[in-house]
């Protein structure tokens, strides 16, 4: 009997399109259970989707990091379940535990799960990006804005920052539409990034290059199906923050946030591009061991070594009983 993660996934996707509505789920725990006022959504909330969530617990237990309250990130989950009602249990289960891993709330802000068919669909937004290179530890802050028609802008890549942009708003009149997207980063150190600038023909441009499912939505005039329609000043500034991050310190847990968000363009599977939690257990413990090695290898003053090997030679006496009371 297979107790594994991936194998349990693995046969609920192929039963997934199987499963009824109406069978009946074990309860979910008290964070996932408590749904009262949801009764009535149209369409109902599903069951089933409770039970899958209840049955894989332990698993949402492993993939949260340590910095992610668990209420807060089940209180997101319950409210994004009644649009998920139409989404196959397998779907939801694994867009909910990709976004676990990644440890973002599925709030609208940091990122969106959302159905696509009967397929759930982890979406990082923006600021699930920049939630990301906070937590690097090497980027102090992250600035996203937007210039209009009738701001006043100064831009010289060439220059020096931060001479390089001005950007200035003159609140007493109105601004306009939006003609561009900016982004730029301090790092922990105090240095500043290059500025990513983006112009509503480079958004449309990445859109239409890159975007699977905005080419069919807009093929079968399902306007309403793809974030580049429904979202698309929030998909032209996470144009220019995936840019960013590429300037910024490298950061492997940024660029499978960037593989899982295409996945899920492009209809595939995105848990297998989230942060495995034993992976990362095995990570830690190697990293951990490695800096001992370096620490030991490191050069140490003449007497300081004496030290060391007086303390071994002590050790070794009282190992073999040489060593007497008071001496």
């Amino acid at each position: 009997m297979t107790t594994d993660l991936k194998s349990r996934l693995r046969a609920a996707r192929s039963k997934a399109e199987g499963i009824e509505q109406h069978d009946q789920a074990p309860d979910a725990p008290a964070e996932l259970g408590d749904v009262k006022g949801h009764e009535d959504a149209a369409p109902p909330m599903s069951k089933t989707v409770m039970g899958w969530l209840a049955k894989y617990s332990k698993e949402f237990d492993e993939a949260l990091p340590r910095c992610v309250d668990r209420g807060t990130f089940f209180a997101a989950v319950r409210a994004a379940l009644p649009t998920l009602s139409r989404c196959t249990p397998a779907s939801t289960l694994q867009a909910l535990l990709t976004c676990a891993r990644f440890g973002l709330l599925p709030d609208g802000t940091e990122a969106v799960v959302k159905r696509q068919g009967t397929t759930a669909v982890f979406v990082p937004m923006y600021q699930g990006y920049i939630q990301l290179m906070h937590r690097s530890g090497e980027v102090g802050s992250v600035h996203v804005g937007e210039i209009r028609e009738n701001d006043e802008v100064s831009f010289t890549p060439t220059a020096p920052a931060p001479d390089d942009f001005v950007h200035k708003v003159d609140i007493r009149k109105d601004r306009g539409e939006v003609t561009h997207v900016y982004a730029f980063g301090w790092m922990a150190g105090g240095a500043r990034s290059a500025v990513v600038m983006l112009s509503k023909a480079d958004a449309e441009s990445i859109r239409d290059e890159y975007s699977e499912a905005y080419a069919e939505a807009k093929a079968a005039k399902q306007l309403d199906s793809s974030f580049w329609h429904t979202h698309f000043l929030d998909m032209w500034k996470k144009s220019a923050v995936r840019r960013l991050f590429k300037l910024m310190p490298k950061s492997a847990e940024l660029n499978r946030l960037a593989d899982a968000d295409d996945a899920g363009d492009a209809g595939q599977a995105q848990i297998l591009h989230a942060p495995d939690p034993e992976s990362g257990r095995l990570l830690a413990e190697a990293e951990a061991a490695a800096q001992a090695a370096e620490a030991s290898q490191e050069p140490v003053s003449p007497k300081l070594a004496r030290k060391r090997a007086a303390a071994r030679r002590s050790r070794g006496k009282r190992q073999r009983g040489g060593v007497k009371a008071g001496v």
